[in-house]
């Protein structure tokens, strides 16, 4: 029963980590009056989800590179402009860094060393 309160503790911290990082992350789409200019965008569409779908369904054939893919899509949403981060401040990212690292930590080894 301990270990299972402790693991709920720590999925409860690791999404309330996330919860706060994301809200300053903000997604965007576009118009594109001409096709080659939400390419980025699209690409970045494709590559996340065949990495999400390699990495789901085939990780023993595709292993390495669902991870590619899915990096590639990250930096692609980057460069299409379609992530804004807003400014936040210290104490907001102290809070949501804790909460994520603390979390995980406790999910993964199921206690916190000082």
């Amino acid at each position: 029963m301990g270990r299972l309160f402790i693991k709920l503790i720590g999925l409860i911290l690791f999404f309330l980590g996330l919860y706060f990082f994301g809200q300053n992350i903000i997604f965007v789409s576009r118009y594109y009056s001409f096709f080659y200019r939400g390419v980025p965008a699209t690409g970045s569409v494709l590559a996340i989800m065949a990495g999400i779908f390699s990495l789901v369904f085939f990780p023993r054939q595709t292993g390495n590179f669902g991870w590619i893919l899915l990096g590639l899509g990250i930096v692609l949403v980057f460069l299409s402009g379609g992530v804004i981060l807003r400014p936040t401040s210290l104490w907001s990212f102290c809070v949501a860094f804790t909460a994520l690292a603390t979390g995980y930590k406790l999910l993964s080894q199921g206690r916190i060393n000082f």
